[in-house]
């Protein structure tokens, strides 16, 4: 018998882990793996390299609904390293689009309700046959309500701000912890209370805190959740 191939979809906070944690579990189960936050800080990049955002985030709306739908947006995977990188219109923006200055500004242009539109319709036509796991902020309310496994991931913001600067850190940039703390709070405000889609934990989801867990720790009991789904 052939085994059911799921989809899942995995939300939650900012510097979550969520990313990471898809990213492994496609690779463990053979699935397809899509950073839906990937796509809207390309948008996020495009915005800034073509003036369409302002440095206190007000986004030129009229101009960007223009070419909203000529952004393309893509990923590649590295058989040989795992590695997933996100390309805009065909040129590799990975390590661009996780700086600082685009995380400063991704949640004003991922709120537009356009945006989240276009985003949303090309997620859905990446997973319309099944074996995806797939992250964000609406995955399980919006983009997959009807997802076999549901998981909303979260940690306190102190520790998701440590584990961002740790990250950058060992990328060589120079940066503040309390700047990222001020970001990671800014963001789980703004995803909360944006009018398109706002970041919320669908009634059927899975709750993971993950603020104490190691990640094998976190990653054993998302592969037991996987299991259970499966025997639905």
């Amino acid at each position: 018998m052939t085994e059911k191939k799921l989809t899942i979809a995995i939300d939650g906070f900012s510097s979550c882990g969520k990313s990471t944690v898809a990213k492994e579990l496609a690779r463990k189960l053979g699935y397809i793996y899509v950073d839906t936050g990937a796509m809207y800080r390309a948008v996020t990049l495009y915005c800034m390299r073509n003036g369409l955002i302002s440095d206190d985030g007000t986004v030129d709306n009229e101009n960007l609904k223009k070419v909203i739908g000529d952004i393309s947006i893509s990923f590649s995977y590295n058989k040989l390293t795992g590695a997933n990188a996100t390309l805009l219109n065909g040129e590799l923006v990975e390590d661009e689009i996780r700086r600082i200055e685009v995380s400063n500004k991704v949640s004003y242009v991922s709120r537009i309700d356009f945006v989240r539109e276009q985003m949303v319709r090309l997620q859905q036509d990446m997973g319309r046959q099944g074996g995806i796991v797939m992250d964000g902020r609406d995955i399980g309310t919006v983009v997959f309500p009807n997802a076999d496994l549901k998981i909303f991931m979260t940690a306190t913001p102190e520790v998701r701000a440590q584990r961002r600067f740790d990250e950058l850190t060992a990328k060589g940039e120079k940066v503040n912890f309390d700047e990222i703390l001020e970001n990671v709070n800014q963001r789980d405000y703004l995803d909360q209370h944006r009018d398109v889609s706002p970041l919320r934990q669908a009634d059927d989801a899975i709750v993971l805190d993950n603020s104490n867990l190691t990640r094998d720790e976190q990653f054993a009991i998302i592969l037991q959740m996987v299991e259970d789904a499966k025997r639905k």
